[in-house]
């Protein structure tokens, strides 16, 4: 596919984390300049390479275990643009997309026929990575290698960008400014409760995992609900564990609705605009947060290892070589520990300076938390109020649909980030939020 030059357009966006939502937006941007349409640049940052989070040494996965979302639901899906400015254009795109699709990529890499053959399955996380690298290589991502340590304000007075400093993987420190900037991705995987030698983190988990020093353990503790505690059991439940507790404040763990009701909600988030915000709320409750994917409850249904323990831990303290968790009012005294609750959803805030905390704050109106600044998540999947305006759709899913925070989506994410940087002929984001979300139906 040859790589045209790209139709200038500013603002420019900078991408934090060479993940799917950075590749799906830059694809749709390349397609858009492909029709001589403008496009902004994008350049993405990422010291881990694309899709680097998916792959062995990443710190979220040995690579091994299966994706939670069907590969169908690639970086175009729903093959649904409204920013071309007109059928045949959007058309247009949506082809171009496609031939950068998940079915595309298993007929250039001879899996195609292995993919139907085996009925269609989800793949695991390795070869998802290979995807994503095959996309952005196809279309010519621009990658910097390296790793952000400081995020400011390009102009002294009267800022008018984003000036970021990347330690670079060959040693080497540089600068690279934008007009606007994205954050994605979950961050740092080291994170756990206490620093005691029972007390794994995610990445420590996984490195001891892929290096075959795993601890032999009686009573292991999972702490942490989603789909990263999810993988961690189902790791776990291949070892000699003799039980297995997931502790979680939900009352218990839910399997991620995948019925077509619910998938249309993810699929199609203009529909999340008709709910209120207590609907919105059970929605996530019950489908996406706390919840574990069909085929990893699949494999638990057997198992009589894998208990739950409704609760908080609020701290965790040594007991003569073992780790006893506080819950709550109750205590539990267990092998090893594993804390898959993730990172903080504002990881990206400890990078930025004094001056963007400012603003961010005069953006939430106050503290900066994440529900203040979910609260505030445009239809563009931007911090409203923000200058520079940056982009936060991982914290989209409460104000504009549950499918801007992960896979469900990423061509109607790619959509509501270009219209918001004016790429293609783009309505503006509010019409993108209003207009029909599926075909009309005639009630006999």
């Amino acid at each position: 596919m040859p790589h045209p030059s790209p139709t200038p357009l500013s603002p420019s966006l900078v991408v934090l984390g060479a993940g799917p939502k950075a590749v799906a937006v830059h694809a749709k941007a390349h397609a858009l300049r492909t029709l001589g349409l403008p496009a902004p640049t994008v350049t993405v940052v990422d010291h881990q390479g694309v899709g680097g989070n998916w792959r062995s040494g990443g710190g979220w996965t040995d690579g091994r275990h299966q994706l939670g979302t069907s590969p169908t639901k690639d970086i175009g899906f729903p093959y649904r643009t409204r920013i071309a400015g007109g059928t045949g254009a959007n058309r247009a795109v949506d082809r171009a997309l496609l031939d950068i699709g998940w079915t595309r990529f298993l007929v250039d890499t001879d899996r195609y026929a292995w993919w139907v053959d085996h009925g269609h399955p989800n793949p695991r996380h390795y070869l998802w990575a290979d995807y994503l690298r095959w996309a952005a290589e196809t279309t010519g991502m621009t990658l910097v290698n390296g790793q952000v340590t400081h995020i400011g304000l390009r102009g002294a007075d009267d800022p008018d960008g984003w000036s970021l400093t990347v330690d670079r993987i060959d040693g080497t420190t540089s600068s690279l400014e934008a007009d606007t900037l994205m954050m994605t991705g979950p961050g740092r995987s080291d994170r756990r409760i206490a620093p005691l030698p029972t007390i794994y983190s995610v990445a420590g988990f996984w490195q001891a995992v892929s290096s075959a020093q795993l601890p032999t353990a009686s009573r292991v503790a999972v702490i942490g609900g989603g789909e990263t505690a999810a993988s961690v059991v189902e790791e776990l439940i291949t070892h000699d564990v003799v039980d297995i507790a997931v502790v979680s404040p939900t009352p218990t763990i839910f399997t991620r609705a995948e019925g077509p009701f619910e998938n249309e909600l993810y699929t199609d988030p203009r529909l999340w605009t008709d709910l209120d915000d207590d609907a919105r709320r059970d929605v996530v409750t019950r489908c996406d947060r706390g919840v574990f994917s069909t085929q990893v409850q699949e494999k638990l249904m057997a198992e009589d290892r894998v208990s739950h323990l409704r609760g908080r831990v609020n701290a965790v303290h040594d007991r003569d070589g073992l780790a006893e968790l506080h819950i709550g009012h109750r205590t539990e005294v267990v092998d090893l520990v594993v804390d898959a609750r993730g990172n903080s959803p504002l990881w990206f805030t400890r990078m930025m300076d004094d001056r963007v905390v400012a603003r961010l704050i005069g953006a939430c109106g106050g503290a900066v938390t994440p529900a203040t600044v979910e609260d505030r998540i445009g239809p563009d999947l931007s911090l409203s109020g923000m200058s520079p305006t940056l982009f936060l759709p991982t914290l989209a899913g409460m104000a504009q649909g549950p499918g801007m925070a992960n896979l469900s989506c990423l061509g109607e994410l790619s959509d509501r980030v270009l219209a918001g940087l004016g790429a293609g002929a783009a309505p503006a984001p509010d019409d993108l939020r209003h207009s029909p979300s599926r075909p009309e139906r005639t009630l006999l």
